[in-house]
């Protein structure tokens, strides 16, 4: 972690004085009766400590690491050596919906979604993505992945010759207060998902990133625009 993580305001009891729970009160040991309920105790089992981090989770004035970060008001990136930064940039508006990240051979697609503001709605949305890839006449797996259950699918198309294919992706999603992260991880890192190498780079920028939900009202799903940050607006 590269950020000064915040305090918290009380501290924390020892784990000597917290009541354990009795072994027949839980489900420890138990197969999971479905894939989806995998994959929620996977996501029930991943820990933001290490990010991606909320705005009030860290204290970014606090940093002496020099590194030049880009705000865009929703998310805060922090690029790495070599990345590549494409803005999916809504013309009515100038407001940012998407962002693409690459490091040469694999690339990242990051939105921000509205998300209920004390519960999570990742099941909502993997299940969501489950029906439209089976729609789709595609496969799909879930997996333990580096944030909680992550999905990897394979989807039928038709490449620039015309001759069938599959396009392939891997997904992450997380949930804060208030917003749900959703990373697509493309190119090789997809298809070599057992390549650390591959993705390093693209998973640390991904935990990296931190989120400034804001006040505004929202519906839980929509997508939180961004706003293009002043270096790229001069730039372009």
């Amino acid at each position: 972690m590269i950020f000064g993580r915040k305090k918290p305001e009380a501290e924390v009891a020892p784990v000597e004085q917290i009541e354990d729970v009795a072994p027949e009160e839980t489900d420890a040991g138990q197969a999971p009766s479905s894939i989806e309920e995998q994959a929620a105790q996977w996501d029930a089992a991943f820990d933001r400590e290490w990010g991606p981090f909320d705005i009030e989770e860290v204290d970014l004035e606090a940093d002496a690491d020099e590194v030049q970060r880009l705000d865009l008001d929703t998310l805060v990136l922090t690029p790495f050596e070599g990345m590549t930064l494409q803005l999916q940039v809504n013309k009515d508006t100038n407001k940012v919906q998407s962002l693409l990240v690459g490091d040469g051979q694999s690339a990242l697609e990051v939105g921000v979604f509205a998300g209920p503001a004390k519960s999570s709605m990742v099941d909502e949305i993997r299940s969501e993505i489950i029906r439209v890839t089976e729609q789709q006449k595609g496969s799909i797996d879930i997996v333990e992945g580096p944030f909680g259950a992550e999905i990897r699918r394979a989807l039928p198309v038709v490449d620039p010759n015309g001759n069938p294919a599959m396009h392939m992706s891997r997904t992450w999603l997380v949930g804060g207060p208030g917003w749900v992260l959703r990373g697509v991880l493309l190119g090789k890192a997809t298809f070599e998902p057992d390549n650390d190498e591959a993705q390093v780079a693209l998973e640390e920028f991904f935990g990296n990133l931190v989120v400034r939900r804001g006040t505004l009202p929202a519906a839980p799903g929509s997508l939180l625009p961004m706003t293009v940050p002043q270096q790229s607006a001069s730039e372009g």
